[in-house]
């Protein structure tokens, strides 16, 4: 078992909640959070955040679940991710876990 934590922005929600279901990650927690950037070095045509110092909208999931679910989540992420045409895409980070009950 391990826990996979990815982030979002609200604008890609159903999505990834959509890829969850695919990976057959059923079972999973959401928050909403707010993201921020402070690369000057972006594009600000392509960037959510443009030229506002304040965050945007975000959501971060996370599930308790096997690695082979979080292998296929990973797949699709990568896939969803080649086709976005702004700079924000899923980001998805895998834990270890020691112990659980």
């Amino acid at each position: 078992m391990k826990l996979v934590i990815v982030t979002v922005v609200d604008y890609y929600k159903k999505d990834i909640i959509k890829l969850f279901k695919q990976a057959q990650i059923n079972n999973f927690s959401e928050s909403d959070i707010e993201g921020f950037k402070t690369s000057a070095t972006v594009k600000l045509s392509s960037n959510w955040f443009a030229s506002e110092h304040t965050g945007a909208d975000s959501e971060l999931f996370f599930s308790f679940t096997e690695e082979e679910n979080i292998d296929e989540l990973f797949t699709l992420i990568k896939e969803f991710n080649k086709n976005l045409e702004t700079d924000n895409p899923i980001k998805a980070v895998v834990v270890p876990i020691e112990r659980f009950i």
